[in-house]
């Protein structure tokens, strides 16, 4: 009876572990796929989801989205696994939101809003004349920002996505924008945020300083680290990061790096902040303590780390080496590699 309890937990134990196994999908840049990898395992690969040069990836009611460079959006069933649908929503589109039952895609080209149901049928197509950005949604209100036309404009998708606001920006050349809570804020390419109180319309813009006198630009928000309140951003040209109150936007402090900064990546947990590079430091990962604002450890994590993102648990830390042909997972705890995955030229990590 005993040895029958011992093989009964044991096989729990086995499946109850395999149950809580992370998925994590990683564009392979060059082939037009997706790699699926679990408990340190290539499971499969995901073809025909188009050119993935520069590709967003977004997880939606059981289904897998991916924007591709060529302006295609595929559907993946998380369940088998298989393209189910995959339209070409312009010839290069650069993100996408669900929003209220919908999805909008933000075209560089042609300069149009394109608006889908969640079967990946076109059902508006909105003409800017710009170039789109820093697409979002609250509720039922999708927002965007003109790179081109400096503008803000927002549509009520409940009401046959009609445009409810179109806000004219000072700042020049909006490229990209986050939501928080009720605040849409886009930064500009010549520094500066502008910010939109949703619940008010109202709108205001800031200066973003270093100090007293040196005004930087913000780079993709994408790319932003955020923690209780600051954000951490890399700095553009810089070995930098700064450090931004999310509050009012004002100057914080910077951190030094031993390279130019290109991801900032923050754990589950808050413990940890990792940071990529790009130039002669692209095989390196900083990881800071985000109590100190101090860089603990430097690593030599691959050549050419392309992405980063710690897992669910925050007990490992996934980057994605594109020369090396591997995505490889490191323990927070010794920073040491536990796997290594071959993968064919990987970029970008994303997890359900």
């Amino acid at each position: 009876m005993l040895y029958l309890i011992t093989l009964f937990c044991s096989v729990l134990l086995f499946f109850s572990g395999n149950a809580s196994a992370e998925k994590v999908f990683v564009v392979e840049r060059e082939r037009e796929a997706l790699a699926l990898i679990e408990d340190g395992k290539l499971l499969r690969e995901i073809s025909g989801v188009k050119n993935l040069n520069h590709a967003t990836v977004k997880f939606h009611k059981g289904f897998l989205y991916v924007i591709s460079r060529d302006g295609f959006l595929s559907k993946v069933d998380l369940g088998t696994y298989e393209v189910v649908k995959s339209v070409k929503t312009g010839k290069s589109g650069i993100g996408f939101i669900f929003c209220g039952g919908f999805i909008g895609v933000a075209n560089y080209d042609p300069k149009d809003v394109v608006i889908l149901d969640e079967a990946l049928n076109t059902v508006k197509v909105i003409e800017t004349g710009s170039r789109n950005v820093g697409i979002k949604c609250r509720d039922n209100l999708l927002i965007y920002a003109l790179m081109d036309d400096d503008q803000i404009w927002m549509h009520d998708v409940s009401k046959n996505h009609e445009k409810v606001k179109e806000i004219k920006t000072k700042g020049e050349m909006p490229f990209d924008a986050f939501l928080s809570d009720n605040i849409y804020v886009t930064g500009f390419f010549k520094g500066g945020v502008g910010i939109v109180d949703l619940d008010t319309f109202k709108y205001t813009e800031k200066e973003t300083k270093a100090g007293s006198d040196t005004v930087f630009k913000i780079p993709h928000f994408g790319t932003w680290g955020v923690l209780n309140q600051r954000a951490f951003i890399p700095a553009v040209g810089e070995k930098k990061l700064y450090i931004l109150d999310m509050k009012d936007f004002g100057y914080i402090s910077s951190i030094d790096l031993v390279g130019l900064p290109v991801f900032v990546v923050v754990s589950p947990d808050k413990k940890y902040i990792a940071v990529n590079y790009s130039g002669d430091k692209d095989d390196y990962v900083s990881v800071i303590d985000p109590q100190t604002n101090k860089v603990i450890k430097t690593i030599s994590a691959g050549k050419r780390v392309m992405h980063l993102r710690f897992s669910h648990d925050s007990k490992s830390l996934y980057v994605s080496s594109y020369f090396e042909n591997a995505l490889k997972t490191f323990s927070v705890d010794t920073w040491d590699v536990t796997a290594t995955v071959s993968v064919p030229t990987p970029s970008g990590v994303f997890i359900p």
